[in-house]
């Protein structure tokens, strides 16, 4: 699935009946925090094939207290968005996995709008879409989508879902392989970036590994935790845990 976006400390929780923001026509919309949690919650059962979220895994990624998490998956049980097991852990409903899938959905589009429309870089989006997010509407989103083309994946190579509303479909996930996985003398070209950390980035930026990259790897391991892959005319030394963190195809 891909690295795990953080949104940076959430606001507050809220208790049950002030989770959702209402609409002048008295129907609900989710607070900023729900849209948070139910993308986080998808996002890490999905990178381990299903497998419930536990309270100790949203501490981290949403970096708040365990107590803070355990009080927030009491309001999404309540409002079905997402059903919370005792030691067990959290799974998402169907209207949970569609919200969440519909954030997901924003985020990447933005992300690709920014870089293509205003030009920014790819450590540089991440940021600004966590906050439009939020406050863009579904028509919006589709009109970004239009006028990019229904592009397939966002500037780090994530996938897109697909689909409107309840009909949302999770984003269609190619057999990944890390380019620490690669053996002397395989050529690649990188497809995706797990870590979307800017600092990262700027590092691949300055190393000549942007998406759509070609390279060659010429030694793995080169000793000390490290490979050497070449990447146009630069031979560059990788942490292996590093390139474990890129995905790609071969060249």
């Amino acid at each position: 699935m891909g690295r795990i976006r953080q949104s940076g400390n959430p606001r507050p929780c809220r208790p049950v009946s002030r989770a959702f923001r209402p609409r002048h026509s008295g129907a609900t919309v989710p607070s900023l925090t729900v849209e948070n949690y139910v993308k986080t919650i998808y996002q890490i059962v999905s990178s381990q094939d299903g497998q419930a979220a536990t309270t100790g895994q949203l501490a981290a990624a949403l970096d708040v207290s365990p107590g803070t998490v355990t009080s927030m998956l009491k309001t999404l049980d309540a409002a079905r968005l997402a059903t919370h097991r005792p030691y067990e852990g959290v799974a998402l409903t169907r209207a949970g996995r569609v919200l969440a899938l519909r954030m997901i959905r924003r985020h990447r589009l933005i992300e690709l709008f920014l870089l293509r429309t205003l030009d920014m870089s790819w450590d540089e989006v991440h940021d600004e879409a966590e906050h439009m997010e939020h406050a863009v509407s579904d028509l919006l989103v589709d009109r970004i989508d239009a006028y990019l083309g229904h592009p397939d994946v966002d500037p780090h190579g994530d996938p897109i879902p697909r689909g409107e509303g309840e009909s949302l479909q999770p984003p269609k996930e190619e057999p990944a392989r890390s380019l620490a996985a690669c053996e002397a003398g395989t050529s690649f070209r990188l497809t995706r970036v797990l870590d979307q950390s800017a600092g990262f980035l700027r590092y691949l930026t300055d190393s000549g590994l942007v998406l759509g990259a070609t390279g060659e790897v010429e030694r793995n391991p080169d000793g000390a935790g490290l490979m050497r892959v070449r990447v146009s005319k630069r031979v560059l030394s990788l942490a292996i845990e590093a390139a474990g963190k890129l995905v790609v195809a071969e060249a």
